[in-house]
């Protein structure tokens, strides 16, 4: 019986109700009949809400390297004392804890969200020369500590550099609410919706000049967003920073209320305009297969992988992200041609549900634990 075996997920950076962590991962595995809990940093508010899954709280911690010292620490102590079947981790500072965690009785996994190597480069208050050398360090670093470990994998392209990791890819749960949600008015409204954190490498400061690109329309952004960030976006805006809508200003964004969103408005498309750099031009997007569940066009930079996917699924526009003309021309076709763009919402929306959605992943995460924990 798989309610015999206990599996204890851990993270100290991501948010207790993380979606892959808690609403995908944890629940589906308690779902299928595991013993599931969650060690993570929590307050109060987090401890209140009612679920299946075993919450398990640690201190929050704002100074990153008391988190990454005590917080780590508190961690393995509880991890330690629950003499679980599996140890999920979710940070690369937890490695060392996973490494004291394992032996032989037991499965530890490590689930690689990010190609944390390829982040370091965006570390602009870094000198480039030493972010190269961090990048380097962390590579030996992780390679060595995780040697023993099973890793899952939340995009394929992570498996060039860890061939024998298991993909477990990041897509959505299907949200019958969204799929089945109907468009009234088919011409949509002159709005552009970017959902998730909300940071300069996520292209905050390009989406901010959207207004001024064109000057009808308005850019809603619901996700974390940094109050600097934020009023540096105003600032690039200029005059037309009331068309800016930021929500979710030094705050995390629940997912339902981001699902919410998705409903609140007849969008004309969702946006994803990155500037070009190594960790994100291979990735594919979370948001990409959330617009698409909502049945919205995409318009995102023209990077060959997500112009690619584009072409593959005709659900959006590709474009290069610091040529205001082309982004100009991608907002008119999709405002000029309401039919065009709501067939590409269509699009969307059948990929979504034929093949790019996290009930597939759901089936592959329980086969895999299953047979790492068979008896």
């Amino acid at each position: 019986m798989r309610k015999s075996k206990t599996v204890v997920h851990m993270t100290t950076v991501h948010h207790p109700y993380d979606t892959r962590i808690f609403h995908k991962e944890c629940s589906s595995l308690q779902k299928a009949g595991y013993d599931v809990s969650l060690i993570a940093s929590m307050d109060e508010n987090d401890m209140d809400k009612d679920t299946e899954v075993t919450m398990i709280p640690i201190k929050k911690r704002k100074n990153r390297l008391a988190r990454m010292v005590l917080s780590t620490w508190q961690t393995y102590k509880k991890a330690k004392k629950m003499k679980a079947d599996c140890y999920h981790i979710h940070d690369p500072e937890l490695l060392p804890v996973a490494r004291l965690l394992k032996n032989k009785h037991n499965v530890v996994i490590y689930d690689i969200h990010e190609d944390y190597a390829t982040a370091m480069y965006q570390k602009e208050y870094i000198a480039k020369p030493i972010r190269k050398l961090f990048a380097v360090i962390y590579d030996f670093i992780e390679r060595n500590l995780s040697r023993k470990l099973e890793l899952c994998l939340a995009e394929k392209y992570y498996q060039e550099k860890h061939p024998t990791g298991t993909c477990v890819l990041n897509y959505p749960a299907l949200n019958d609410d969204l799929l089945n949600h109907q468009i009234v008015h088919e011409q949509a409204e002159n709005k552009l919706l970017y959902t998730g954190n909300v940071s300069i490498e996520r292209g905050a400061l390009i989406h901010a000049q959207i207004p001024k690109i064109d000057k009808s329309v308005s850019v809603h952004f619901i996700g974390k967003c940094p109050s600097n960030l934020a009023e540096n976006m105003y600032q690039v805006a200029g005059e037309k920073k009331e068309s800016l809508f930021v929500e979710g200003i030094d705050q995390f964004i629940e997912r339902e209320e981001i699902d919410a969103k998705y409903m609140s408005e007849n969008w004309l498309a969702g946006a994803a305009l990155f500037p070009p750099t190594q960790h994100y031009m291979k990735k594919e997007l979370t948001k990409f297969f959330e617009y698409m569940s909502a049945g919205l066009p995409i318009i995102c930079s023209n990077f060959p992988v997500w112009q690619k996917f584009m072409e593959k699924h005709e659900c959006g526009i590709a474009v290069d992200p610091y040529n205001e003309q082309e982004i100009k021309d991608a907002i008119d076709y999709l405002r000029d041609h309401p039919k065009e763009a709501r067939q590409m919402g269509i699009n969307g929306k059948k990929a979504v549900t034929a093949e790019l959605n996290w009930g597939k992943e759901e089936e592959k995460l329980v086969r895999w634990y299953d047979e790492l924990l068979k008896s």
